[in-house]
C-alpha cells in the first residue's frame, strides 16, 4: 500500500519527518517486529494520526523507505542550460548523495531486513526496498542521462543499462561488505572522491567529449 501523503522533501510537514525517523531508528534496533504500536510510542503520536498519514503498516514502511531514499537528491534537468559540466556535476552529486545514504546506519539496517524477508514467506519490506530504492534511484537519475544522451553529449542505447552501469560504478563492493559487517568507514573525502572516479568512468565509458579525446579528435 502507497502511504497517504507524497513522501518528499516538500511535502512532508515536520512532525511527519519526525515520525518518519523515528520509524527508521525503530528498524534499526527491532528490525521487522516494528509496529503501529511501537512508532507511535517512539514518535508521541497517535495511532490514529499514523494512519491517518501513511495507511497500513506496509503504507509506513514504504513511506519510511521513501524517505530514507528522499535524501538521494534528485538532478535539476534544464535544457536550455545543459552542458558537459552541469552533466559532470550532477552525475557527481547524485552518487556522493548515493554513496552518503546507503553507508549509513539506517540504510545497512534497513537492508538487511530486507533481504531477510526476501529469503522468507515475508516479501513486504523486500519488495518495499526493491521498488523505493534501486529503482527509485533509477527513475531519478534517468532523466539526466537521457537529456546527456538528446544532447550528444552521451551516447548510448539503452538507459536502463546505462543506469545499471552506473549503479555498478558507484556501489561497486560497498553495499555487500557493509551487509556482511564490515565496519570500514566513508569519510567526506572518500565519498567525494569516489563519487568522482565513479563519474569519470561513466563518461569515458558514455561521454562522447570524452571518447573524442581519448581518440585525438
Amino acid at each position: 500500500m502507497q502511504p497517504a501523503v507524497e513522501v518528499s522533501e516538500n511535502a512532508l510537514t515536520e512532525r511527519q519527518k519526525d515520525v518518519l525517523d523515528a520509524a527508521l531508528t525503530l528498524l534499526v534496533e527491532a528490525g521487522d517486529t516494528l509496529t503501529m504500536t511501537s512508532v507511535a510510542r517512539r514518535a508521541s503520536c497517535s495511532k490514529e494520526s499514523l494512519y491517518k498519514w501513511f495507511g497500513d503498516r506496509d503504507g509506513l514502511l514504504t513511506a519510511t523507505v521513501q524517505w530514507q531514499a528522499a535524501k538521494v537528491r534528485g538532478v535539476p534537468v534544464d535544457p536550455e542550460a545543459f552542458s558537459l559540466t552541469s552533466l559532470t556535476s550532477g552525475l557527481e552529486r547524485f552518487a556522493s548523495d548515493w554513496l552518503r545514504v546507503l553507508s549509513g546506519t539506517i540504510s545497512v539496517a534497513l537492508n538487511r531486513v530486507a533481504v531477510g524477508h526476501a529469503g522468507s514467506d515475508k516479501h513486504d519490506l523486500g519488495a518495499i526496498v526493491l521498488e523505493n530504492g534501486p529503482f527509485a534511484m533509477a527513475r531519478r537519475l534517468k532523466p539526466l542521462l537521457q537529456l546527456g544522451r538528446d544532447t550528444g553529449l552521451m551516447s548510448f542505447d539503452d538507459t536502463d543499462e546505462a543506469f545499471r552501469t552506473f549503479f555498478g560504478l558507484v556501489v561497486r563492493d560497498v553495499q555487500i561488505r557493509l551487509l556482511l559487517g564490515d565496519r570500514f568507514e566513508l569519510t567526506e573525502a572518500a565519498i567525494n572522491r569516489d563519487a568522482r572516479r565513479a563519474t569519470q568512468q561513466f563518461l569515458a565509458l558514455y561521454g562522447v567529449h570524452t571518447k573524442a579525446a581519448d581518440d585525438g579528435h
